[in-house]
């Protein structure tokens, strides 16, 4: 080892080091609800998406952007199970016909948006909760149920 290598080796050690955490600084950060769009679209959509998804209509990849890891997951196993029992019936996919009934949403928290969304088919209704969070300036879903 040169002099010069040596010295600023012994300069670099000496150095002050930041206590600086990566993960607090590149990890997702919250926004607040002034910072997002309203959220009665994303919801709409995320709705109709979603149950397509579990028809096997529509590619649970599409969503992917929209919603957290573990509700991908989550809509990953119930698709996967729709399928299969769509095979044991001999059934194929088909999209569903459904309308987008009345939104019943609240805001708990700031950037925080909680909603059941009513969804009519032609011989019941269902109920879609779907829990919003604002992230990154955008809305994320971090729960959704298909009732």
């Amino acid at each position: 080892m040169t002099a010069v290598s040596t010295a600023l080796a012994a300069r670099v050690a000496s150095a002050p080091r930041s206590r600086f955490d990566a993960d607090e600084y590149f990890a997702r950060q919250r926004s607040a609800r002034s910072e997002l769009p309203d959220p009665e679209a994303v919801l709409s959509s995320l709705t109709h998406c979603a149950l397509e998804a579990l028809a096997g209509a529509r590619d649970l990849e599409q969503l992917a952007r929209w919603v957290t890891d573990d509700v991908y997951r989550g809509l990953q196993k119930r698709a996967v199970l729709a399928s299969r029992a769509r095979r044991a019936r001999g059934a194929s996919a088909q999209r569903p016909v459904f309308t987008i009934g009345r939104i019943h949403r609240s805001e708990p928290a700031d950037g925080v948006v909680e909603a059941v969304i009513m969804v009519h088919q032609r011989h019941r209704s269902r109920a879609v909760a779907i829990r919003l969070e604002g992230l990154d300036g955008r809305w994320r879903a971090s729960a959704i149920t298909v009732l």
